[in-house]
């Protein structure tokens, strides 16, 4: 007797052992995708650790990272339509936004590129 329960404590255990833990419902938007692009000056130039956010333009939701000394971000994203807005210091403004996008299931949306320059009487 004491024998089948260990076995079937070891069986339970080993069952146990390759649940990858609990499942959470996240209203639909389970599978995403990725938003990624580089934030630079207009002279080329990488702007690292500047924040980049994704807005889901349906439910407000928003999802941030920090750029890279490459100036580059990438962002996982549930499915839906993001805004993207990044971090500007005193003095500049976007010369270049990309447009809002579209995630499906497991896109990779690239070159989602900003170009910020310095304004009037600012500087980077």
């Amino acid at each position: 007797m004491k024998f089948c329960r260990l076995v079937l404590l070891i069986g339970a255990l080993s069952a146990a052992a390759c649940h990858p833990g609990p499942v959470i419902n996240t209203g639909g938007n389970i599978v995403g995708g990725t938003i990624a692009g580089i934030v630079s000056t207009d002279g080329k130039v990488a702007l690292p650790s500047r924040k980049v956010t994704a807005v889901n333009v349906t439910t407000g939701e928003k999802f941030e990272t920090s750029t890279g000394t490459n100036g580059g971000y990438t962002i996982k994203v549930p499915q839906g339509t993001y805004r993207l807005e990044v971090e500007l210091r005193e003095g500049e403004k976007v010369s270049r936004q990309p447009d809002e996008t579209r995630v499906q299931s497991s896109d990779l949306d690239p070159q989602r590129h900003f170009v910020i320059t310095a304004g009037r009487g600012g500087g980077l």
